[in-house]
């Protein structure tokens, strides 16, 4: 990226009511983690939400915990941070692809997920992109959740109908000539 370069960055949502993140973190590169993780943290802090944090293996790991934390817990949202730096096999792609296609997936199913797992080619890029005063792609991730909760919130109550049913009509299942309802 270019030293010069400026990049449009969407103003916070706001929130009405409280809001909470899992931040789920693959520390295996922990300074360039903990940078990713600090971030993330301001940012949710920024619009007065709370977080809590779980540390995970390695980053194939982290839509899996998500997933987990989905179905047993009550956060509103996700944020997936690690980095995977470029090695000498193929292994690089698998995590990468397979990492980021089961967060894809997880946000596909109505998970509000901020993806900030780096895939870089060396460490100054990592350093570069999880740095807080630089790119800070931690409290990026972070935005990207905040800001797809809003939007699920705001929809929340708004329904498309089902089948035949005109949205916002009652349904009734069979009624006879005296128009009481039998199933």
């Amino acid at each position: 990226m270019a030293a010069n370069e400026q990049h449009y960055v969407l103003p916070r949502p706001h929130f009405d009511k409280p809001i909470k993140i899992l931040i789920v973190v693959a520390p295996y590169y922990k300074d360039i983690a903990d940078n990713l993780v600090a971030g993330a943290q301001a940012e949710i802090e920024a619009v007065d939400g709370t977080w809590e944090l779980v540390e995970m293996p390695g980053a194939l790991e982290v839509p899996t915990a998500i997933g987990i934390a989905d179905r047993r817990s009550n956060f509103d949202g996700y944020v997936a941070l690690g980095c995977v730096i470029r090695g000498e096999t193929t292994h690089y792609e698998t995590v990468c692809n397979d990492s980021s296609r089961a967060l894809q997936l997880l946000g596909l199913q109505g998970l509000c997920v901020g993806n900030g797992i780096l895939t870089v080619e060396n460490r100054e890029q990592a350093e570069a992109r999880a740095d807080v005063d630089g790119q800070n792609k931690g409290g990026g991730a972070a935005a990207a959740a905040l800001h797809l909760v809003a939007m699920a919130r705001k929809w929340a109550s708004q329904s498309k109908g089902i089948g035949f049913k005109p949205a916002g009509q009652d349904i009734q299942i069979a009624s006879s000539n005296d128009g009481s309802t039998t199933t």
